[in-house]
């Protein structure tokens, strides 16, 4: 991928245009900014860096801190948030952007920038608390001049998707043609999920073979996308099941639900699973997914997923009290609501409320009523075959054998939820799994789950924030781990040694660090000056995970990064 990346040190530091500047403040704070944590503080110093270099007529530093927001967004999960700051940079350059044919250049390369613009009409179709009329803006600035066509893959893929958010089925599938007819464009996304994506579209409108035709060649081919095949055996569960396969249905839903139950990007395709469990008649399967994914509601997501979770999830709950309306859940705490031992039909009651009242606010927005629409004709879905028996799951998965068999009787208190609330020690087991278990060496994609297991193994404490940074201390060495890059496919680590030298030692720092990475493979050792008077010693480990990863190689990371980090941070304690 061509543009800015994520992760530390990573990406260059400014460079000023024109030579050094006499007012270096912007781009200073730019520095210490980016070296925080993760996090609503990093976010509100990135704000103000933003502003100040915009104030200080610094373009370079304000087109990088309104990046470093971006992709902030982009790592926090509410991505809605990010529609400002692509504006706000895009802005930025387009006001510095030097005479043609100068070799300097401010803010993003081209396709990072439609990449950017991609992000911010994605996000706009994701929630419905910015109006839609800036999606069409952003649109109208993705046409490329030079084309009369308009039939760029990007433009024509974001046109389908904000003709079928707001109900326009003929636009959608004028621009679905045109979409599947265009040449790739890098900044369209992954190539491996626009195939899924455009099956979701036919499924949606009932074209069931269509659908799996698109899909087909991801599931044949070989995976290039850490969310492959998972996503897309996904978004061909309901046509497989429309289709009479139902027992390629049920492996398949197996299969991805072992990933999407707690990997991050998992959270959107739950409300298929959901529906595929309530129309495949495994009503109790449903329940306890549903029971188990409650908490995540508490976590940043768009508002269209949850939309559709709540509304996959009322609709488990109608089925499965149709037959016993006395049946009872044990539902764990989430969004202020305490645990507590619930009837379904209560559950199902609040979650329509909740698919309701977002359906709702869409429309409004869009001025259309396609979404509560939709919702409606989710809500009137009935199974259409009988079930089929499921395939033995992961012995590590939450609904193991011992799971069906609690499952015979009534769920409350002595259901599979009774005794334990979902994220309790023994609720469900290592998502690891045994060293030597096939989950163990089952590549996915990387999730603090994984990184937080190894340290628990070790025996090792630390913290954990709401942005999925994980902090411990280790001797001499402080060592931050978290998921970096635009999938959150990168894994950082960062060292601080507790040692510091004061700012006079600046030549003595340096000389040390390059003698560290001249004869060390591991952190990468740098100097950083906070203004305080005292240099800092850090150093840094990132790891490219894009094809995926197993808990196994996550434990030799981590495990090299610890060992490595007090390494480093005990040669910096032992300098004179």
């Amino acid at each position: 991928m061509t543009g800015w990346t994520t992760g530390g040190r990573a990406r260059p530091r400014s460079a000023l245009p024109g030579g050094a500047r006499a007012d270096r403040r912007a781009a200073d704070a730019l520095v210490e900014a980016r070296d925080m944590p993760d996090g609503e503080a990093r976010i509100a110093e990135l704000e103000r860096v933003a502003a100040l270099a915009e104030a200080t007529g610094d373009p370079r530093a304000a087109v990088d801190a309104w990046s470093e927001l971006v992709e902030a967004h982009l790592r926090g999960g509410e991505r809605w948030r990010l529609v400002e700051p692509v504006r706000r940079c895009l802005d930025a350059a387009t006001r510095s952007r030097p005479p043609a044919g100068s070799a300097h250049r401010v803010g993003p390369d081209d396709e990072t920038s439609r990449r950017y613009q991609r992000y911010a009409v994605e996000a706009l179709l994701g929630t419905p608390r910015i109006g839609l009329d800036q999606a069409r803006n952003l649109l109208d600035g993705l046409t490329d001049p030079v084309r009369t066509d308009d039939e760029s893959a990007l433009v024509a893929q974001l046109r389908c998707r904000v003709a079928e958010h707001v109900g326009d089925e003929p636009a959608a599938r004028h621009w679905l043609r045109r979409w599947r007819a265009a040449a790739p464009d890098p900044a369209a996304g992954c190539p491996d999920c626009l195939p899924v994506r455009q099956a979701e579209l036919l499924a949606g409108w009932g074209d069931w073979a269509e659908a799996l035709a698109a899909v087909e060649p991801v599931l044949d081919g070989p995976a290039h996308c850490t969310a492959q095949p998972e996503a897309a055996l996904a978004g061909a569960l309901l046509p497989w099941l429309r289709a009479g396969a139902a027992q390629r249905a049920a492996q398949a839903h197996v299969r991805a639900y072992r990933r999407h139950r707690s990997a991050p990007d998992g959270f959107a395709h739950l409300a298929t699973h959901l529906r595929y469990c309530a129309l495949g008649g495994h009503l109790d399967r449903g329940l306890e997914i549903l029971v188990e994914q409650l908490p995540r509601l508490d976590q940043p997501h768009d508002d269209l997923s949850v939309m559709e979770f709540a509304a996959a999830g009322a609709l488990v709950c109608a089925l499965a009290a149709e037959g016993r309306d006395d049946r009872t859940v044990r539902r764990p705490a989430y969004r202020g609501r305490p645990v507590a031992v619930v009837p379904v039909t209560a559950l199902g009651a609040d979650l329509l409320a909740a698919a309701t009242a977002l359906a709702g606010s869409f429309d409004a927005r869009n001025g259309t009523g396609h979404q509560s629409g939709r919702m409606a004709a989710w809500l009137a879905e009935r199974p259409t075959a009988p079930p089929v028996p499921l395939p033995d799951d992961d012995p590590a998965s939450p609904t193991d054998e011992a799971s069906d068999e609690a499952s015979d009787g009534p769920w409350g208190t002595d259901g599979p939820w009774g005794h334990q609330g979902v994220g309790d020690d023994d609720s469900r087991a290592d998502s690891a799994g045994d060293d030597d278990g096939p989950s163990a060496r089952e590549v996915g994609a990387l999730t603090v789950e994984m990184i937080t297991t190894v340290l628990d193994r070790r025996g090792d404490g630390y913290t954990l924030d709401a942005a999925g940074t994980v902090l411990g201390r280790w001797g001499a060495a402080v060592i931050q781990f978290r998921r970096a890059g635009e999938r959150g496919d990168v894994l950082h680590a960062r060292v601080v040694a507790d040692r510091r030298l004061p700012a006079t030692r600046r030549a003595e720092a340096y000389a040390f660090c390059n003698g560290w990475n001249r004869d060390r493979l591991l952190p990468k050792a740098y100097v950083h000056d906070p203004g305080d008077g005292d240099l800092v010693l850090a150093g840094e480990v990132a790891t490219d995970l894009a094809y995926g990863v197993a808990p196994t190689q996550v434990t030799v990371l981590v495990d090299a990064a610890v060992r490595t980090g007090v390494a480093y941070a005990e040669a910096v304690a032992a300098l004179p």
